[in-house]
């Protein structure tokens, strides 16, 4: 790919995250998660069609959801060269929009094709470590929770334990929070999102250090394209929710134990990662409709250069008519 088309290519992203945040934004706070999802998902999926781009959705609304577009295999852009994998995510925290809550983005990811790892058929779930460049080597998602801690925190220069994990709330995680508060380190819970919590123990600006837990397979590719960006660390293993879903991995010849390092999940340096914020967050702050505007804050990422950019745009009239109809 010549060099001015991928740095126009990063732009690009931008403006197919902010179409989706727009048109997802209209649904804050209406409960409406479904609805939400399927306006994203078609303001998204025709910013893209639009794309210089001969691209193949490997993460997309998927298999789980039975989506009918942006799903797995789908051919997108408008078939011109470069030839690329794509990860989406419409609305990463897809609940924290409807009812009206902080933490809710856009996100896409690409990278040159072949290189996005793609979960297995019928395996949904991940356990993740994730951290940012000072900590990065220093994560294992075989050890002991206790052991990454003590790790994470030598690498930080810290007191043992004085650092700060970002975990989904979920019942599955019980067990691990007790052990990370019992190593002395802090627990910052979030409902949904663990795209942006990735990311925010990447960035040394919030005050996460460290995400652990089990949480989606695709967001770990999408996440990993985003720390590509940012310097940091990502090492995962398969979750198998019940004795199926183990033995259906093994029947397509994967590895159950295998640990998959941020390169086995994205295995080009030459990745691309745009996220729009859509209700107001730590990482990027909302969408803000008024008279007839509207106001987006982005973040796009090239994992070649490690640039990372911050862009705030003001929609106006019927070019923000022409994103979100």
């Amino acid at each position: 790919m010549p060099e001015e088309m991928e740095r126009n290519l990063a732009l690009e992203l931008v403006r197919v995250t902010e179409a989706a945040a727009l048109a997802a934004g209209l649904w804050l706070g209406r409960g409406d998660k479904n609805g939400a999802d399927g306006a994203a998902v078609d303001a998204m999926r025709r910013a893209l069609s639009r794309i210089d781009m001969d691209g193949v959705v490997v993460i997309g609304e998927g298999e789980k959801d039975e989506a009918p577009m942006l799903f797995i295999g789908e051919e997108i852009g408008n078939g011109r060269p470069p030839r690329v994998d794509i990860a989406v995510d419409p609305i990463d925290g897809t609940r924290l929009l409807a009812y009206g809550m902080p933490g809710a983005v856009a996100v896409v990811a690409l990278a040159a094709r072949g290189t996005m790892y793609s979960a297995p058929q019928g395996v949904f779930y991940m356990e993740k470590i994730a951290v940012g460049r000072d900590a990065q080597g220093a994560i294992n998602v075989n050890a002991s929770v206790a052991d990454n801690i003590a790790s994470v925190s030598k690498a930080l220069g810290r007191e043992e334990g004085n650092v700060t994990v970002i975990v989904l709330d979920r019942p599955r995680h019980e067990q691990l929070i007790k052990e990370i508060r019992a190593t002395g380190a802090r627990v910052r819970l979030i409902p949904d999102g663990d795209v942006a919590g990735a990311i925010a123990a990447a960035d040394p600006s919030t005050s996460v250090d460290m995400l652990m837990g089990t949480g989606g397979a695709p967001e770990a590719v999408v996440a990993a394209c985003a720390l590509k960006g940012m310097g940091g660390d990502l090492q995962c293993k398969l979750y198998f929710r019940d004795v199926a879903e183990y033995r259906n991995a093994v029947k397509q010849g994967i590895d159950p134990d295998q640990v998959l390092s941020i390169n086995d999940l994205v295995s080009s340096d030459d990745t691309f990662f745009a996220a729009t914020g859509i209700t107001d967050g730590e990482l990027l702050r909302g969408v803000h409709y008024s008279s007839g505007q509207a106001t987006t804050e982005s973040l796009v990422m090239r994992g070649k250069s490690g640039t990372i950019r911050y862009i705030r745009a003001i929609h106006h009239g019927e070019k923000l008519s022409n994103i979100i109809s």
